[in-house]
Formats: structure tokens, C-alpha cells, sequence
């Protein structure tokens, strides 16, 4: 049996949807504008969830990030995806999830030349059991749970070594106005 192909929702300038197209095929050099989103896991303790992309990853293998990412499937609300992405990337249930960075967007170009174009709220979400995770080595090499201020310092010291993603996250407050409060 044929593996099932994702679909990505496609977008306007403006944002509104335009069509579908097919994950697998969809980032490229030329890479239209689509919906994704980005979570941010907290733990009881206040702490956020980095993860280390897998290596196999088409896009920045191997570089820290947020907890999770991913793309609503047409008709599927965020918090659905959200809740989707955590189980199939990190194995767990979340909860809470509140808006972030509600009117996040990004374009980046990868070494390899892949470009990311979305337009990418930013979430946060609660994850209240054992700090333990079991990440789909497919999705994550490597995780720690990190303190919001030890994220930034390591982010403005180090900045290739994380998403491009994340870097702008921060730049735009993502840690900032109460967003990560567990």
C-alpha cells in the first residue's frame, strides 16, 4: 500500500487560500507561500521544549528549534494540527495551547537552496507529565528542556546553530509580554 501524501495548504500574498499541493513536492527552490504553524512546549516547571531536527530532515538537518512545527491539512483547524504534530513528532498530548505570535511570517533559504515560505502562527502548549519524552527519531535527533532566558542568551550567541525560524521568533517576542507562561 502507497504511503498517504500530506497536503499543505497554499496562500496568497494576502493569505487567503488558494488551493493545495503535495508536502513531499512543495519545498523546492521556488517554494510558494503555504500555512504552517510553530509550537512552543512548556513543562510545569515553566521550561520550553528545544528539539534538534533530525538529520534526515530536508531542510536545516541537525539545527536546534522549537518544540515542534508543522502544517494544518485542508479543513483542519490549528489546534487539531497542533495536537496532531505533538503526538506524531514528540509522542505526547498537549494541552492549552494559546496563540503566540498570531500573525507570524517567514521566508528562508537553506545551504542546500530549499526556501521556507509560510505564513506560521505561533503557538504555545502545555505538556504536564514526566519531563521525559520519546521523540520520533524521523522528526528529532535531540531535545533539552531549557530555560526561556538560557534560549535567548544561547539564540543571540549562536544564531546558525538554530531554525531560522526560531531566531525570528525571538526577535519578534515570542518569550516576551507574557507569551511563555506556563
Amino acid at each position: 500500500m502507497g504511503q498517504e501524501i500530506e497536503l499543505v495548504r497554499l496562500l496568497d500574498e494576502s493569505g487567503a487560500e488558494i488551493g493545495t499541493a503535495d508536502k513531499a513536492l512543495v519545498h523546492t527552490e521556488q517554494t510558494p507561500l503555504h500555512l504552517a504553524f510553530s509550537c512552543h512546549l512548556l513543562d510545569a516547571q515553566g521550561r520550553t521544549l528545544l528539539t534538534r531536527r533530525a538529520l534526515s530532515k530536508l531542510t536545516w538537518p541537525g539545527v536546534w528549534t522549537n518544540s515542534f512545527c508543522g502544517h494544518p491539512a485542508p479543513g483542519e483547524s490549528f489546534q487539531d494540527a497542533i495536537i496532531r504534530r505533538a503526538a506524531v513528532e514528540l509522542n505526547l498530548v498537549v494541552t492549552d495551547i494559546q496563540p503566540a505570535l498570531p500573525d507570524f511570517r517567514y521566508r528562508a533559504v537553506d545551504a542546500s537552496g530549499i526556501v521556507e515560505n509560510e505564513i506560521c502562527p505561533v503557538f504555545t502548549a502545555v505538556f504536564s507529565g514526566d519531563a521525559t519524552i520519546a521523540p520520533n527519531p524521523a522528526e528529532v535527533s535531540d531535545w533539552a528542556w531549557a530555560d526561556v532566558v538560557d534560549v535567548e542568551e544561547a539564540v543571540a550567541a549562536t544564531p546558525f546553530a538554530f531554525s531560522p525560524w526560531l531566531v525570528q521568533q525571538l526577535a519578534e517576542g515570542v518569550y516576551t509580554g507574557g507569551h511563555l507562561q506556563a
